[in-house]
């Protein structure tokens, strides 16, 4: 049966000009390279080649083989190379899923560095698994899991990558702009705008509100983080966001950060990413450079 061994016998005979050339190149025998070449002869009815002296010179058939072989290894060769770079993190396409509206633009902030690092490496980010990104990160639907909410589970491994501050953001004309922190009661009577997602994942009821069993004078909910912005500045609301988002949109938006309670809301983005996952060498490239940075 015709082989990759075979082709590579074939083309290095031809390149070199004779079998003990092309057993040393192969880091064979000469007598293992003719009892290969003999015993594919047998099966194919041909001769491959002939002895010139020293020298060895294909026939017609073993010319042909000589076609397949120039047409063929380079393709193995090239595809060995991609599996080696696949296997090491630097090739493939590297599946990230959101849990968290804000942790997109983080993402974004990263993303084109780790680009220009890893030439062979495409990014896929993936946003309609929000807050249910673990059981797309368990079926193989993703590869990681962007998240600020972590949730300890067997087969899964979180790494926190970045730390930042939740605040309130009030326009700078409002009365709660100047003041050091917000209390609570302070949202008592202020129309809160948040993400249109439930309460029990927004930073600002669970970390802030609902342990102070209060809640905001009305609650509005807004899918775009730029037109959550521009209400609070036009009065319409105040929002909690992360304070590093609110300073990429200032001084564009006359909007100010103030921080939640005297000690603040401390949180951090975190990457998941499944355990020992033998196909998970693009997602721990991507952690290990980010963590490097």
């Amino acid at each position: 049966m015709l082989d990759r061994h075979h082709l590579q016998i074939i083309y290095w005979v031809n390149e070199l000009g004779s079998l003990t050339a092309a057993a040393e190149q192969l880091h064979l025998t000469q007598s293992a390279v003719s009892h290969s070449i003999k015993k594919l002869e047998q099966q194919l009815d041909v001769q491959l080649w002939l002895r010139d002296g020293r020298k060895v010179r294909l026939t017609p058939e073993g010319e042909a083989l000589l076609s397949l072989a120039d047409r063929i290894l380079p393709q193995f060769e090239q595809v060995e190379a991609n599996i080696r770079q696949i296997s090491q993190g630097e090739r493939g396409t590297l599946r990230i899923g959101m849990e968290c509206h804000p942790c997109y633009q983080w993402l974004m902030q990263v993303v084109p560095g780790f680009l220009h690092r890893n030439q062979g490496v495409d990014i896929d980010v993936i946003q309609k698994f929000q807050f249910g990104g673990m059981a797309a990160l368990f079926n193989y639907e993703i590869d990681l899991l962007v998240t600020p909410d972590p949730m300890q589970h067997k087969g899964v491994d979180f790494v926190p990558v970045f730390d930042y501050e939740q605040v309130l953001v009030v326009a700078s004309h409002h009365p709660l702009a100047d003041k050091p922190f917000v209390e609570p009661q302070d949202l008592l009577s202020q129309t809160l705008i948040t993400y249109p997602v439930d309460i029990d994942r927004l930073d600002i009821f669970t970390h802030f509100l609902l342990p102070a069993e209060c809640r905001p004078g009305k609650h509005k909910q807004i899918e775009a983080t730029e037109m959550m912005l521009q209400l609070v500045a036009a009065g319409r609301g105040v929002a909690s966001l992360p304070k590093w988002l609110v300073e990429t949109y200032r001084p564009a938006m006359p909007v100010v950060p103030v921080r939640l309670g005297k000690q603040g809301v401390s949180k951090q983005i975190h990457l998941g990413r499944r355990h020992q996952d033998p196909a998970g060498a693009l997602a721990c490239h991507f952690v290990t450079q980010l963590l490097d940075q």
